[in-house]
């Protein structure tokens, strides 16, 4: 429903580099994205607004097109372009405005979003270099590409991903099998660049409808480790299938291995047309 009392809602698309930052959410400190956006509308319309994003970045992770919207209760004189520069001119160099727009109030950078598009980086390379710090996961030892490459034919699709998921442990967690952690992952592939002295980049895609609580670290954490050779397709097979037993233990089995945030990065958001 449309709220009568917002005059213009704003949707800016964002990009970040997670690595100084508390993740997206607000934080009691203020050192996550969010505040330092909200600071720096604030510091334009000169009272505070909150603005809502289409869904939270852990701490460290990065965004190339991260969506947000923000609702203003009196008119703005400031053009789609104008907003842009004057936020860009306001937020700190990590931060970036890409893009701002004015939108119809239906709009909702949460809840009108069907899709989203993840990429995770990896160097496999005996030596990280200084460029790549806070970047990507570094992997000194080769990993099995083939083996990589069945367990994302496993993953891919829908599923009930209660195994692949970390509990917030709010209120919120869903229990395994009742339907509420269930999500398509329309697809995931990997893509490999060859580096310098032997070197490798191996990135991981990612595009669902939607992902639960660090699924994309919890999956990329998985691929990897199959990758290593210490964990097998058939097991990661049985932590998906686990979920669809008629009655879940409670001894219900995570996934083993959470990637670090750093190769993170939340590519783009989708919505309808």
């Amino acid at each position: 429903m449309t709220d009568t009392n917002i005059v213009q809602r704003v949707k800016l698309t964002l990009a970040y580099d997670g690595e100084p930052f508390r993740g997206w959410q607000s934080q009691p400190e203020g050192n996550a994205v969010q505040d330092a956006v909200e600071l720096a509308i604030k510091n334009i319309v000169e009272e505070p607004v909150r603005i809502h994003g289409s869904g939270r970045t852990d701490a460290g992770v990065h965004a190339l097109g991260q969506v947000a919207h923000f609702d203003l209760p009196t008119p703005s004189s400031l053009d789609e372009e104008a907003w842009r520069r004057a936020l860009n001119a306001k937020l700190p160099r990590r931060i970036r405005v890409l893009r701002a727009q004015i939108v119809d109030t239906e709009f909702h950078a949460r809840y009108s979003a069907v899709g989203k598009y993840y990429r995770y980086r990896i160097i496999e390379s005996p030596v990280l270099l200084p460029q790549d710090y806070a970047r990507a996961w570094h992997q000194r030892g080769p990993l099995d590409r083939s083996i990589m490459t069945a367990v994302c034919g496993v993953l891919q699709g829908e599923h009930d991903f209660s195994a692949f998921c970390v509990n917030r442990g709010d209120g919120t967690d869903r229990k395994p099998g009742d339907g509420g952690n269930v999500r398509n992952v329309r697809s995931i592939r990997l893509r490999e660049q060859e580096l310098p002295c032997g070197s490798a980049e191996i990135t991981i895609h990612v595009h669902g409808n939607g992902f639960l609580y660090r699924m994309v670290r919890m999956l990329t954490g998985t691929i990897v480790r199959c990758g290593q050779g210490k964990m097998t397709v058939s097991k990661v097979q049985e932590l998906l299938e686990q979920a669809n037993a008629t009655s879940v233990s409670d001894d219900f089995e995570k996934a083993p291995l959470c990637a670090p945030a750093d190769g993170l990065t939340l590519v783009e958001v989708e919505y309808p047309n």
